[in-house]
């Protein structure tokens, strides 16, 4: 009896890190509001590791500030694999645009994979007088200041992208700030902004339902689930091409078979055939396998850390 209450005890100080994982539901962090694309995205991607990891995937909002906290929460939060991050493009526009950033995005986190590569889409208002992307051109030129340009506050991909496009045209538009892009959407529905520059996520039901309409799209060759929008190379931007990446972290330290069980989910979500199907509803793919790992993600990121501080005007850290 006495060795059966030795070995009760010793059992209930095993370490949590020591157990299986996960032996419990997992908390996927959105750093955004809800409804957005990039929430849209979590919990598609989250129904489908789910899966895999035989636990619940829980997406949390923390929105604020740009991303940067939600970012932060997760940066602070315990290295054990049950809370996650997921980020797009602004992961690598922060540093340029915070100068007082509370994380660092290569030393802060350790890397799980890339999701997908998400389109944008310059969307105007269903009774907007420029009806392609050639006659907003010449429209622009006599409207100068007077279009309005929605967006989801300074380091959303809405932002980036409108800033691109004015560098592009030059040509200034007037901007019409948001607390994220569904309420950005719904006053260009709504007909009370001009111009919106989203991900396709966020655009590609209300273009289908001709909502609003499309004007053009960032990548190099038009894609299959919209493929009747014109790239903006097409309309005269010469090498212009952004895609809204999203990608996968944990907090520094969290240990390796953690984050390789992690990115062993997401490679197998993206074969899911559910998870594929959402996406192509959503005007996107799954990225291929060789970019869902660690390895990729801080490549990458180290990469368009320095690109956007080019493009934002601040040296890169």
């Amino acid at each position: 009896m006495r060795r059966i209450l030795l070995l009760l005890a010793l059992s209930c100080c095993v370490p949590a890190w020591a157990q299986p994982y996960p032996n419990r539901p997992v908390t996927l962090i959105v750093p955004f509001t809800a409804n957005g694309p990039t929430d849209t995205i979590a919990r598609s991607v989250a129904a489908a590791m789910a899966k895999q990891l035989q636990q619940a995937v829980v997406v949390e909002n923390v929105g604020g500030a740009g991303g940067t906290v939600g970012s932060a929460q997760v940066a602070e939060s315990p290295p054990d694999g049950y809370t996650v991050l997921i980020h797009h493009i602004g992961m690598a526009t922060s540093p340029a645009l915070y100068p007082d950033l509370a994380f660092d995005p290569l030393r802060d986190f350790e890397f799980v994979g890339e999701v997908t590569d998400v389109p944008m889409t310059l969307v105007a208002r269903s009774d907007f007088p420029a009806r392609d992307f050639a006659a907003l051109r010449t429209y622009l030129k006599t409207q100068r200041g007077k279009v309005t340009l929605a967006h989801a506050g300074p380091g959303s991909a809405a932002h980036l992208c409108g800033q691109l496009l004015m560098a592009a045209l030059g040509t200034e538009l007037k901007a019409a700030t948001y607390k994220g892009t569904g309420p950005a959407m719904d006053d260009l529905l709504a007909g009370k902004v001009d111009l919106l520059c989203d991900q396709t996520t966020n655009t590609t039901a209300q273009i289908r339902a001709g909502k609003v309409r499309p004007l053009g799209i960032s990548t190099a060759h038009r894609i299959r689930s919209l493929p009747q929008i014109p790239t903006f190379q097409e309309g005269g931007l010469k090498n212009f091409e952004i895609a809204v990446w999203h990608a996968l972290y944990v907090p520094r330290g969290t240990p390796a078979p953690v984050v390789a069980r992690l990115t062993e989910a997401l490679n197998a979500a993206l074969d899911d055939s559910g998870f594929k199907a959402r996406l192509n509803d959503l005007g996107t793919d799954p990225v291929p396998h060789d970019k869902a790992t660690p390895r990729y993600v801080r490549q990458h990121l180290t990469a368009e850390i320095k690109r956007w501080a080019t493009i934002v005007g601040r040296p890169s850290p």
